[in-house]
């Protein structure tokens, strides 16, 4: 079998550089390393990760926690967060700490301390327990996509400008009474609706229309908005004409609950989202979307520079939601609507 010192040979490298070539550790240039990959690929010579580790000290390894597998968002990002480590040839360990579950504690008491992996990426954790506190002390490189500290680097949504975005269309709309459906202070998302339930406010108040603020809370879950709609809808007393859904699966569930009331979309009632979730074109749901793909990207890109340089300044990076306008939003009268007016439509 093929080593290494083979590999240089037939390269005419040394094998320093050869193991440069092969691993990415340091710098080669473009010519030395295509020749190099051409002579092991001739040899068939396959890089020993269990020896790269031993000289290296690394594991080229990455540990992903996050709180649920099956939900859209988290899949995306998870997605992103493996496209970009195969890119780069690394490994990836997956801890599902789902909430309240003895796996979880497991994962914060034993796994991660054995630190079999060269940085952490944690994805949509509200840490309770002082769990953030016990991921940084691991002593490895972290990066939280959902979710931020002083202490480390994070990746989100610019929440509460993306609400404002979500309010201010349904208000350029010509709607004044908007409420927003969804979230909870004791939710496992508590910060993430939190934030999004500020931007709402604040653009209700900005727009002289502070009166109007009513918030409905539920469970971050179409099952969620279907039922907090359902109660705010069936009173004709203070039936909003637009609604903001603290992310899509709520403002889906609304949707469903204004039809089964007979209450017509965007007829009688405006619904907007937050996520561009997988249903919302089915749904001709108006979203503000982000891109978890590219949260998970960047993660991994944040993370390789801070295992790099352990000395690397912490990053918070905001990502801005981009208005996809469908068929669920509409003017309450075109008198009032301003993207009517502004159109020239009446």
């Amino acid at each position: 079998m093929s080593g290494i010192a083979d590999v240089a040979r037939r390269a005419g490298v040394s094998k320093a550089t050869a193991s440069r070539a092969l691993t990415g550790h340091g710098y080669v240039s473009p010519d030395t390393r295509a020749r190099v990959q051409d002579a092991a690929r001739a040899l068939g010579y396959v890089a020993s990760s269990n020896a790269a580790s031993l000289v290296t000290g690394r594991t080229r390894t990455v540990g992903v926690i996050m709180p649920y597998l099956n939900r859209w968002f988290f899949a995306e990002v998870l997605q992103g967060i493996q496209d970009a480590l195969l890119e780069h040839g690394l490994d990836l360990t997956l801890y599902d700490a789902r909430p309240g579950s003895r796996g979880r504690g497991l994962i914060f008491e034993d796994f991660l301390a054995r630190k079999r992996f060269d940085g952490l990426i944690a994805v949509g954790l509200e840490p309770e327990d002082r769990e953030l506190e016990r991921l940084i002390a691991v002593g490895r490189p972290f990066v939280s996509v959902v979710g931020d500290g002083a202490d480390s680097s994070s990746i989100h949504l610019d929440d509460d400008n993306t609400a404002r975005r979500a309010t201010d269309h349904l208000l350029a709309l010509g709607h004044r009474r908007v409420a927003f459906v969804g979230g909870d202070v004791g939710s496992h998302w508590a910060d993430v609706d939190r934030r999004r339930l500020q931007g709402y406010e604040q653009a209700m108040t900005d727009a002289g229309l502070g009166h109007e603020i009513v918030h409905v809370p539920s469970d971050v879950t179409l099952p969620g908005g279907y039922a907090a709609a359902v109660d705010v809808l069936s009173d004709a007393s203070r039936r909003p004409t637009g609604l903001v859904g603290v992310c899509d699966e709520v403002a889906i569930g609304a949707i469903i609950a204004a039809r089964r009331l007979g209450i017509q979309v965007p007829g009688d009632l405006s619904v907007v989202g937050i996520d561009d979730h997988e249903l919302a074109e089915m749904f001709a749901l108006t979203t503000l979307a982000q891109d978890p793909r590219t949260q998970g990207v960047e993660a991994v890109r944040v993370l390789l520079e801070h295992i790099a340089d352990p000395e690397a300044a912490v990053v918070e990076l905001r990502l801005q939601a981009r208005l996809i306008v469908r068929s669920s939003t509409a003017p309450v009268d075109r008198a009032s609507s301003a993207i009517e007016a502004n159109t020239g439509r009446r």
